[in-house]
Order: structure tokens, then C-alpha cells, then sequence
């Protein structure tokens, strides 16, 4: 029996963060078996949010049973394959995008929860990941248009930049609220046709002034006053996409004196609509092929945060400082 091992974080108990309540662990390091692959991961991508509300047993979709692995997305290559294996060869560059695949220094499962990529790195990794999560919000639930005037929260971060990219190439006015002058002035070099400085200008007073004809499509990762501001700034027929609520992590109660949302879509025609990835895994494959598209035409382009982690132990600060609301672009970890 070999002693090879490798590391991992588990999810040990629940708690009120992922670093109280994951854990480093050692474990055996098997041989795929029929139908199986080993993959050695070289970068893994991080997903905050997501990450602490496993650690609180608050994501409804998924059963907890612990201890448990973590992570969602990887990228590595090959090292091992098992009997029956036909669509991957030791050497492959392959990403995973399902959870509990992430956190880890080397993955073993079915070949069918894995994609060949051709390369294993930081880019094919957050088009296979953030990219399929961008292109779904925006077209399978946005429905965007050529024309419309569509405004994205956060615009700034991993998911964000590569919205405002896609919503471009549609033939969309596109609208990116961040904060501060280095994240605004980033929205603007990617073709955002107006940026909005939360810190500094009301982006419901912006909205309501510059376009008076109203937001076709929103797309909001942040809730509270952004999400407020657009939905009473929706169009006839808009759509408002929530794809998070960064601000509302806690999710502690207030005090809200405004009419229910019915009177905010009613007369419009006007819907609010969840976003969650996880639930579209039918739409994955054809989403990974129109990236993967983009990218090898040179039409879309994948920033990364400019503040390095490196292994296990690292992620733990890369969750914090993606939560933190500091980062730019994708946050990734290198192996």
C-alpha cells in the first residue's frame, strides 16, 4: 500500500467562517479506479461568498454531511487514469468546476466532472468557472438584447468585468457601478459606456437623471441600496438579475418602509430573477464552448486580483480577501 498522501481542506464543523470551520488535512493518495482520473491541481479559484455559507450549512441546494471537501473550481493536469477511461490521457490540462474538487492538492473522480482545457491555467480556469457564470446571468437569465441598456454591480470583480465584456460584444449600453477611482477607471478601459462611483455619486440618482427611459437589464451581486436603486430604476419589460448579496451576507433583518416589490414590477411588466449557477449545469457545455470561443478570438480578456496566495493555507486568505470587497478581477491561488 503506498503512503503517498496529499493535503485538502475539510469542512469540519460548521461555523460562522470558512477558517473556523475548515481544516488542512492529510489524506491517502489513491489510484483512479474504472472510469476515473487524478488530477494534480495547479490553481484553484476562490468563491467567498459560496465558501462561507457552506461553512454556516446555509446554501439550501446542497446537503452537508460532515466532514467535507471544499472548493469548486480547478485547473491541473492528468497524472494517473483508470480502466475504461477514453477522453483523457495522462499529461491533459483539465478544469472542475464541481464542489468539492476545488480545496485541494490533487482530485480523483469521474472523468465526466472533468473538461479537457488547453492549458492548465489561471485563464482557461476562470472562462470554464466565472466565465459559464457571466455568460448565464446575462443570456439565459437576463435575455439581453442588442440595444438594451444593461447595468452590472460590482462591475469590477471576477464575475463583473467579464459581464461587462460579454454584455459589450451583445451590442448592449452598458452601465457598471464599482467603487472607487482605480476599480472605475478599470470599468472604463474594458468599454463600459457610463461608471458608476458608489462612494461618490447616489446610483439611483444617476440612473434616474441619465437614463430616464430606465435599465432593460440588472444584474446585482451586492443587494441593499444598489439593488434598490435598480429596481426602481427597471424598464417596461426589464429584468433584475440577482446573482448575490455580498452586502447581505449576515443576512440580518431591516427595517424596510417602501411598498412591497409588487408595485416596483407590476405596472412595468418588469421581473426580479435568481441566478444560480449551480442549477444550470445542462447549459454548461454549450456556455464553456461560446468562452472558450471568445477567449481563442482574442474578444474577451480575463483580469486577475494583483494580490498573490499561494497553496492551502492561502486560500483562507484569499476567501477573506475577496469578502473583504478590496480585490479586482478574478481571485485565483496557485499551487
Amino acid at each position: 500500500m503506498s503512503a503517498e498522501t496529499y493535503a485538502a481542506i475539510r469542512l469540519e464543523r460548521f461555523a460562522p467562517s470558512f477558517r473556523e470551520g475548515a481544516d488542512i488535512v492529510r489524506c491517502p493518495l489513491t489510484l483512479p479506479g474504472p472510469g476515473e482520473i487524478r488530477v494534480r491541481n495547479r490553481h484553484c479559484g476562490i468563491n467567498a461568498i459560496f465558501d462561507t455559507q457552506i461553512a454556516r450549512n446555509a446554501v439550501d441546494y446542497v446537503a452537508i454531511a460532515l466532514p467535507t471537501f471544499t472548493g469548486v473550481e480547478a485547473v491541473g493536469v492528468v497524472d494517473a487514469i483508470g480502466d475504461g477511461v477514453t477522453g483523457f490521457a495522462v499529461g491533459d490540462a483539465t478544469v472542475t468546476v464541481r464542489f468539492r474538487g476545488g480545496y485541494r492538492d490533487a482530485n480523483i473522480g469521474a472523468e465526466s466532472q472533468f473538461t479537457k482545457v488547453p492549458a492548465a491555467t489561471r485563464d482557461w480556469l476562470a472562462l470554464a468557472s466565472t466565465g459559464v457564470s457571466a455568460l448565464l446571468a446575462l443570456e439565459r437569465i437576463g435575455e439581453i438584447r442588442a440595444g438594451e441598456t444593461v447595468a452590472i454591480s460590482a462591475a469590477a470583480g471576477g464575475l463583473g468585468h467579464l459581464m461587462v465584456q460579454i454584455a459589450l460584444l451583445r451590442g448592449c449600453h452598458v452601465i457598471g457601478v464599482c467603487g472607487g477611482r482605480r476599480k472605475c477607471d478599470f470599468v472604463a478601459s474594458l468599454g463600459a459606456h457610463r461608471v458608476i462611483d458608489y462612494r461618490s455619486e447616489d446610483v439611483g440618482a444617476v440612473l434616474a437623471a441619465e437614463y430616464p427611459k430606465g435599465i432593460d437589464v440588472a444584474v446585482d451581486t451586492v443587494s441593499g441600496a444598489i439593488f434598490d436603486a435598480f429596481l426602481a430604476n427597471i424598464a417596461y419589460h426589464g429584468r433584475l438579475v440577482v446573482g448575490g448579496a455580498a452586502a447581505d451576507l449576515e443576512g440580518r433583518p431591516e427595517m424596510v418602509t417602501a411598498p412591497r416589490i409588487a408595485h416596483s414590477i407590476y405596472y412595468k411588466g418588469a421581473s426580479v430573477r435568481g441566478f444560480m449557477n449551480g442549477l444550470l449545469t445542462p447549459d454548461w457545455p454549450a456556455a464553456r464552448e461560446t468562452m472558450f470561443g471568445l477567449y481563442a478570438d482574442g474578444r474577451i480578456a480575463v483580469t486577475f486580483d494583483d494580490v498573490p496566495f499561494w497553496g492551502l493555507p492561502g486560500i483562507y486568505d484569499a476567501v477573506e480577501r475577496l469578502l473583504s470587497g478590496q480585490s479586482m478581477g478574478k481571485v485565483v491561488v496557485d499551487f
